[in-house]
């Protein structure tokens, strides 16, 4: 596959194929609904159902853990019928959830319906990941960034729409962002089913089991690393702004102003650089990379409260600039691993894996970073740079051992005596 993908790089890049159109399509509808929905969700909860800011944390912690469960499962149900019908089926449900949540009055009703749509959701995760890999053809990964382009934009969209909602302030407001994302859920199906194929199951080798990627150590290694590196998503959307807020003099619209280059960086930027990181080992190049940008920005962010009012802002811009390129080389890095790394067979099962450590790491992100960084101080922050680079760092090493296990064709397993591992494949592949 690897060596597929470089005879089809030096030819260039080439157009998009309708199933590919049809799932960009497909996702960029459904992203924005989310943004419409997420941007309130909280307010809704608390503000219209009258739920306890305590009691929506809980039921969303609750909801968040359980749906860890839904990962392998689902990946498994992918690879033995087929992406395409998982991913529908999923849609389904969280259209279903999300539409019912305009009639919840109790936090029960809440919890359970909250519990079912991330466990809907882990599952449309892992179909969704099998999906991009068999639409992606030889070049997953650059199709994934792409696709992550467009992802992006719906939910800025999604965002931008959502502060009519919010300036209006009124049930029915909220009400109608909840029926938009479940429409966007329904229409994202509808979009599938009429321009995606039905992929059939690939043959599987005869040592494949449901578990198979628990026993892929450098597999684990690879996504533990990734679980960790994804700290560096909130660091943006939580930890930044509490500490402008509460340590810096930088003017309240200098966080609507980081969000905004956040994003902008991540849309122009993702497609044309992931288009460059499609290999393992070029995986892990761009994880090192990504560490040191972070270790340069993590610095400037915490610089913010130790310049004039005036220069906060330019200062919080310039250090989310650079955070948002180490963004976009570690979610490169990260899909050039994830794809390329996993059984071409059970894409579903290792895509599933994989959306369970990055969805663990954004579980425990609040309260590492607030404690850790917000308790400690500068620090904190140079600490939280430090444990980037280093996460960095491990990229390549992780990478090159990945490779050694990989066998064409086969579950990837370590060497046992008269089994050899795969040799290492040249740097050029």
């Amino acid at each position: 596959m690897i060596g597929k993908s470089a005879v089809r790089r030096m030819s260039g890049l080439p157009a998009p194929s309708d199933p590919q159109r049809a799932l960009i399509a497909a996702s960029f509808v459904n992203r924005v609904g989310n943004g419409l929905f997420n941007t309130a969700s909280v307010l809704y909860f608390t503000l219209v159902v009258h739920l306890p800011a305590t009691q929506v944390g809980a039921g969303l912690t609750v909801a968040g853990l359980v749906g860890l469960l839904a990962g392998i499962p689902a990946g498994n149900l992918a690879d033995r019928y087929g992406p395409r019908r998982v991913w529908l089926t999923a849609l389904t449900v969280q259209a279903v959830t999300m539409a019912a949540f305009v009639l919840i009055d109790d936090w029960i009703v809440f919890t359970l319906l909250a519990t079912l749509d991330r466990l809907a959701a882990t599952a449309a995760g892992a179909a969704g990941g099998a999906l991009v890999a068999r639409a992606g053809g030889e070049r997953p990964a650059a199709f994934m960034a792409k696709l992550r382009t467009f992802v992006n934009l719906g939910v800025v969209l999604g965002t931008l729409g959502a502060a009519f909602a919010l300036a209006a302030d009124t049930r029915a407001a909220y009400t109608a962002l909840i029926i938009a994302n479940a429409a966007s859920f329904a229409c994202a199906g509808l979009l599938a089913l009429v321009g995606v194929p039905d992929y059939r199951p690939l043959p599987r080798p005869e040592e494949h089991h449901r578990w198979a990627v628990l026993s892929d150590r450098p597999y684990v290694s690879f996504v533990a690393l990734y679980g960790a590196m994804g700290l560096q998503y909130q660091t943006v959307s939580l930890l930044l702004p509490i500490w402008l807020s509460a340590h810096s003099d930088a003017p309240r619209w200098t966080v609507a102003a980081v969000y905004a280059v956040n994003s902008g960086v991540c849309v122009l930027l993702q497609s044309r650089i992931g288009s460059r990181v499609e290999t393992p080992r070029q995986g892990g190049r761009a994880f090192r990379i990504a560490g040191l940008l972070f270790l340069v920005s993590c610095p400037l962010m915490a610089l913010t409260a130790d310049v004039p009012a005036w220069i906060a802002p330019a200062l919080a811009v310039l250090a989310v600039v650079v955070h948002s390129l180490g963004e976009v080389w570690e979610s490169s890095g990260g899909y050039a691993l994830g794809f390329g790394l996993a059984p071409d067979h059970a894409q579903g099962q290792y895509q599933g894996f994989f959306g369970v450590g990055f969805n663990a790491g954004q579980a425990l992100a609040p309260v590492v970073l607030t404690t850790a960084v917000l308790g400690l101080g500068h620090t904190g922050w140079l600490l939280l740079g430090g444990f980037f680079a280093a996460l960095g760092a491990a990229g390549p090493p992780v990478a090159a051992w990945a490779e050694r296990t990989r066998r064409p064709g086969q579950d990837p397993a370590p060497a046992t005596p008269g089994r050899p591992a795969a040799a290492p494949l040249p740097d050029n592949a």
